[in-house]
């Protein structure tokens, strides 16, 4: 497979870990410290993800959750003190593509639909029982609302379904030193 160069911010800690143990992991923790207040919640799809991505087949026995990374520096997210930059060349077998518009929508705990038509429905069964998707994610009063929404983000990886962008990010299993060309502080 060819190889492309993708983009990862990280916090500086990561290049000791490079250094190192020669490659990164993410960990739970980490998201843990990133996300504060929503981390149970945001843990939870993190590891639906992880459970669905295709390249999950080739995951490494020791990694649980991937590595976010841009297909375009412009992408990624503006460097901050204690952060950087790694511009990584890797065989691209190895990224799987994540479509920002419908992962948007599962971070938001809401439905994919399948079609306009689907969307519709969706929406007025919610609106007969008077709730919202977080409501039926986030609560155990409506099971089999949470169960369809979260069967409908396995659309995240299908390319039949239109979300009306093609922006993606990427997943990767780990980042291994000899795939940095570049650091940006």
């Amino acid at each position: 497979m060819p190889e492309i160069t993708v983009w990862t911010k990280q916090n500086k800690a990561v290049l000791e870990q490079l250094s190192a143990k020669g490659r990164f992991i993410a960990d739970a923790r980490y998201i843990r410290k990133e996300l504060e207040d929503t981390t149970d919640i945001m843990l939870f799809i993190y590891k639906w993800l992880a459970a669905h991505v295709p390249t999950a087949v080739n995951k490494p026995v020791d990694v649980s959750l991937p590595v976010w990374v841009s297909f375009t520096k412009e992408a990624t997210m503006i460097p901050e003190p204690g952060y950087v930059v790694l511009e990584l060349k890797v065989d691209s077998s190895l990224v799987a593509s994540v479509n920002i518009a419908k992962w948007t929508i599962i971070t938001n705990y809401s439905y994919i639909p399948a079609s306009r038509e689907d969307e519709k429905d969706h929406n007025n069964n919610l609106k007969e029982r008077g709730i919202n998707n977080a409501d039926a994610i986030l609560t155990g009063f409506y099971p089999d609302l949470r169960e369809k929404i979260i069967s409908s983000w396995d659309r995240l990886f299908d390319s039949s379904v239109d979300m009306g962008s093609e922006a993606a990010y990427g997943l990767l299993w780990e980042v291994r030193k000899e795939w940095i060309k570049n650091v940006i502080m």
